[in-house]
C-alpha cells in the first residue's frame, strides 16, 4: 500500500520544496559560494526562521540540491537498463548529454562545478559529488558489461572522461560541436566492440587501427 500524505504534511513541506527549487536554479547559474543565503530566502518568499527549520546550514541546502539532481538524473538513466539493449543505453545516454549541452542555460555539469568550489576531497558535498560519479560509472559499467566489452571498467573511465569533457567545452565553447563530438566518440566506441574489440586488449588495439586507418 502506497503512503499518504495528509493536506498538513504537504502544506508543511511547500516552503521546504520552494527553497530549494529557488537555491537549485540560483546555484546552477550563479555558483553556489558565492550566494548568501538572504538572496534564496528572499526569491523563495520564505522567513529565515522557515529556512533554518528545513535547512540547518547553507551546506545543508547545497548538499539537498546535489541530492535532488542526483535522483533526477538516476531517475532517467536507471529505467534505460531495462527497456533499452546495452549499446542502445550509452547512445540514449549521449542523446540526453547533447540535448542538455544545447538547452538555454546550461552552464556544466552541476557535479563539477560543485567539485570546483569545494577542493577538500573530505567535505560533505565532495563526498556527495562522488557518490554521484561512482554511480554514473558504475552503470556505464553495467551496461558495457552486458554488451560484452572485455574492459567494461576501462570502458566506463574512457567514457566518462568523454562526457566530463562534453560538459566542460560544451559550457566553454559551443554545445552543438560538443554534443556531436561527444556522440561520434560513442559511437567509435560501439564501432570497435561490433568489429571485435571485445575480446581482449590486443585485438581492441588491432580494432582500433583497423577503424581509424582502414587496414
Amino acid at each position: 500500500m502506497c503512503p499518504t500524505t495528509t493536506p498538513k504534511e504537504s502544506k508543511r513541506s511547500e516552503p521546504r520544496e520552494r527553497l530549494l527549487s529557488t537555491a537549485a536554479g540560483i546555484f546552477y547559474a550563479d555558483g553556489i559560494r558565492t550566494v548568501g543565503i538572504d538572496r534564496i530566502i528572499a526569491e523563495a518568499g520564505v522567513t529565515k526562521a522557515t529556512f533554518y527549520r528545513h535547512f540547518p546550514s547553507k551546506e545543508d541546502l547545497v548538499l539537498a540540491y546535489l541530492r535532488k539532481e542526483d535522483t533526477a538524473i538516476r531517475h532517467h538513466l536507471e529505467p534505460l537498463s531495462t527497456s533499452l539493449e546495452p549499446l542502445d543505453v550509452l547512445r540514449a545516454v549521449g542523446s540526453g548529454t547533447a540535448d542538455e549541452l544545447c538547452r538555454p542555460g546550461f552552464r556544466g555539469c552541476a557535479f563539477i562545478n560543485a567539485a570546483t568550489e569545494y577542493p577538500d576531497p573530505a567535505s560533505p558535498v565532495r563526498l556527495l559529488v562522488d557518490e554521484h560519479r561512482a554511480w554514473f560509472h558504475q552503470f556505464v559499467v553495467d551496461a558495457l558489461s552486458r554488451a560484452g566489452h572485455y574492459d567494461p571498467e576501462g570502458g566506463a573511465d574512457h567514457f566518462a572522461l568523454m562526457r566530463d569533457g562534453a560538459m566542460i567545452q560544451g559550457h566553454l565553447s559551443d554545445p552543438t560541436a560538443a554534443a556531436a563530438v561527444f556522440c561520434d566518440g560513442i559511437e567509435g566506441v560501439i564501432r570497435v566492440m561490433q568489429a571485435g574489440g571485445l575480446h581482449g586488449p590486443e585485438a581492441h588495439g588491432r580494432n582500433v587501427r583497423s577503424t581509424t586507418t582502414g587496414e
